[in-house]
């Protein structure tokens, strides 16, 4: 329906501020639903991908935008695997504490974890032959696009912390978890590894883009 002659925005029932707060609202109700049973699957990114592109596709909302292009990268591949499904958990955990209304707040909502036990001082980071590990949520994208960088530098993916890693990567978006030192099994093991001389290193994704890209 086109509004022609304004009549429904210059009328006092038709607020599209108010109506975008509805809708961004019932977003934040919808994550937090997804949430309650701490499991995030396929079904549910559909739904969530779906509900935002009918609902939420006007709304210039920096954090509703990021929410959805994480989804829909996610869901590219028609497959919302192990790794993504933890990943979308934790957004999904950050965004339904946020004020959507005020979207000039938001990234007071991504917190970069400052209590993890990185190596310090941060080391060089090499790539060329060189086994990567990736945890928690990164700020860049999706694990497997920060995966693809490591393999195109001549890097190698591990399929999990153990001697034979050299880095693992801990994803600058923060949760609870890590704010309260409930480290990540991960991060826990990587930390033992290391205290027993295992040659592994952890850092901050900063220290790790910063190595990609200067």
């Amino acid at each position: 329906m086109v509004d022609l002659h304004q009549e429904f925005a210059a009328s006092r029932y038709f607020n599209e501020a108010r109506i975008d707060r509805r809708s961004a609202d019932a977003l934040v109700g919808l994550a937090a639903g997804v949430l309650a049973d701490g499991v995030v699957n396929q079904d549910e990114a559909y739904f969530l991908k779906s509900w935002i592109e009918s609902n939420l596709a006007h709304l210039e909302d920096p954090v509703v935008n990021l929410l959805y292009r994480r989804i829909s990268a996610m869901l590219q591949d028609g497959v919302l695997d192990a790794d993504e499904s933890a990943d979308l958990l934790h957004l999904l955990h950050s965004f339904s504490g946020l004020d959507v209304a005020k979207p000039k707040q938001s990234e007071q909502a991504f917190i970069a974890p400052t209590d993890l036990p990185f190596n310090s001082p941060a080391p060089e980071l090499v790539i060329q032959d060189r086994a990567f590990v990736f945890t928690g949520t990164m700020a860049f994208g999706p694990r497997k696009a920060c995966e693809a960088l490591i393999l195109e530098r001549g890097g190698v993916i591990g399929g999990g912390v153990s001697k034979k890693i050299h880095f693992l990567v801990v994803g600058s978006i923060g949760n609870d978890q890590w704010r309260h030192s409930t480290y990540g099994t991960k991060i826990m093991k990587a930390v033992e590894l290391r205290e027993a001389g295992a040659p592994i290193a952890i850092v901050g994704e900063d220290h790790w883009q910063r190595a990609l890209f200067g």
